[in-house]
């Protein structure tokens, strides 16, 4: 491990200014890092794949470890901690999908530690990425993606380009895709807010890019509008062993179903499969105006796959995908009642 400065933030305004003013860069040992739960940098950090020159530890800010549901909208602090987050009582209730998501992230150890606004950002656990003797562009931007014609299985399939086909790890933020979520960030410039579709970005021919957040920025909370669908939503996760495991596909979805049984609204996002959170806008539009069956679930999965590109063993995501998806849709059709 690279040594590094510490110092902990008494407020937030230091913290954001602080990173501001020591800038990171790729593939350097400078600049500065936020310590939250710290269960991802920590490990990256041990293996030499994250060398801040300091370490700012927010674990101590006041006031951004809250949960309140205000009337149409549900608001997260960045450090709530994921249990607590998952076990809330009206996150439970009215916000399932988020629930299950995070009680399907990590095990029980890493939720108490982990927060929210941490697991956001977490990196890809993309294999080459994680050795720090591979050639990688996210991490050696231009020493090229060995997974691309290497060892890939796990890799994604949507999002992907010529350098990077790194799989994004995450749950909590397809999740909070399916909701139409947005996020709160503040810098040494203020706050400004943004949709949680627009924090992650896809490689391109940039992919050591991940995110909008630019240097001293800061996630401070997530806010997700409540609507017919939060309360009528399911997230379901493939993997290769049912305790604590990477999703080798996943499906949040959030469905707004009339009394008639129709769908008014659907919202669908899946994980394992892409670079980033991945929305698949093209399903919901076949869902619309329909009843949920076993057989519109699996007609309308079957657009799930449009314009995935597989690279030889990670082939098989894109069919486990539409299957995911379909099993999803049926799921949460029978959440709070009986499909129609």
């Amino acid at each position: 491990m690279t040594p590094f400065a510490y110092a902990r933030a008494r407020t937030l305004a230091e913290a954001v200014g602080s990173g501001a003013e020591h800038r990171s860069d790729v593939g350097h040992s400078t600049g500065t890092d936020f310590l939250a739960g710290g269960t991802d940098m920590i490990q990256l950090m041990r293996e030499g794949l994250r060398r801040p020159a300091r370490i700012m530890d927010v674990t101590g800010l006041a006031g951004l470890d809250y949960i309140d549901i205000d009337g149409p909208v549900l608001r997260l602090g960045a450090l709530v901690r994921m249990s607590d987050a998952a076990a809330h009582p009206q996150v439970r209730e009215g916000y399932r999908v988020i629930s299950e998501a995070l009680l399907l992230s990590a095990s029980a150890q890493v939720r108490n530690l982990a927060t929210l606004g941490g697991n956001l950002l977490q990196r890809t656990r993309c294999g080459y990425f994680r050795d720090p003797g591979a050639p990688c562009n996210k991490r050696a931007p231009g020493s090229g993606c060995p997974a691309i014609p290497g060892q890939n299985r796990l890799n994604a399939v949507l999002g992907v380009s010529d350098q990077c086909i790194a799989t994004y790890a995450g749950d909590f933020a397809n999740a909070l895709l399916a909701l139409d979520a947005r996020v709160r960030i503040a810098s040494d410039q203020g706050e400004r807010v943004i949709p949680l579709a627009d924090l992650h970005r896809a490689p391109d021919q940039t992919p050591w890019i991940e995110t909008q957040l630019a240097h001293g920025e800061f996630i401070s909370a997530i806010e997700a509008p409540t609507s017919f669908a939060t309360w009528r939503s399911h997230y379901l996760k493939v993997r290769d062993r049912r305790s604590f495991e990477w999703a080798l596909a996943s499906a949040a979805v959030a469905l707004d179903i009339a009394p008639d049984g129709t769908v008014r609204d659907a919202r669908i996002a899946v994980g394992g499969v892409a670079t980033r959170p991945w929305r698949l806008s093209a399903v919901e539009d076949r869902l619309r105006g329909r009843r949920v069956t076993a057989d519109v679930a699996r007609e309308a999965a079957q657009v799930a796959g449009d314009g995935a590109m597989a690279h030889g063993r990670n082939a098989y995501k894109i069919e486990l995908m539409r299957r995911t998806v379909a099993r999803a849709i049926e799921e949460t059709g029978m959440v709070g009642g009986t499909a129609a």
